[in-house]
């Protein structure tokens, strides 16, 4: 049974270099003494900071770095760009009239990564 996400959960990206902390939207439900997480504690930067440097080359930055390396891939800084919330999320379980967030969600990335949990951040509440 998956795990429910909280405040510290860690994510890693597939086209990111280091992991990142999840940082949940405040609320008032808790989980093992930290902020629990809905599916729309998705916003970058606010919710999800940058996973160290980026290496996707559908990201413009990246693309423009590795065409001025002369072909070189050159990874540059990572700012995620995630517009849609986490899928699926527990559908049985609302948390601020969203569904929870649960250590088996992904979130994509505008430039193509793909983000999931290494940690949920607390290991003693299971939901559905």
């Amino acid at each position: 049974m998956p795990q429910q996400t909280c405040m510290g959960a860690m994510m890693k990206c597939t086209f990111g270099v280091a992991p990142s902390s999840l940082v949940p939207t405040p609320k008032t439900v808790i989980t093992s003494n930290m902020m629990a997480a809905n599916i729309m504690d998705h916003v970058p930067i606010m919710n999800i900071p940058p996973f160290g440097m980026c290496q996707s080359p559908s990201n413009p930055m990246v693309a423009a770095a590795t065409a001025a390396a002369l072909g070189v891939s050159t990874p540059m800084p990572c700012i995620p760009n995630t517009p849609a919330p986490w899928v699926p999320g527990a559908p049985t379980v609302m948390l601020c009239n969203a569904p929870a967030l649960n250590n088996t969600s992904q979130l994509m990335c505008i430039w193509g990564g793909v983000i999931t949990f290494a940690s949920p951040g607390q290991a003693t509440h299971m939901i559905p």
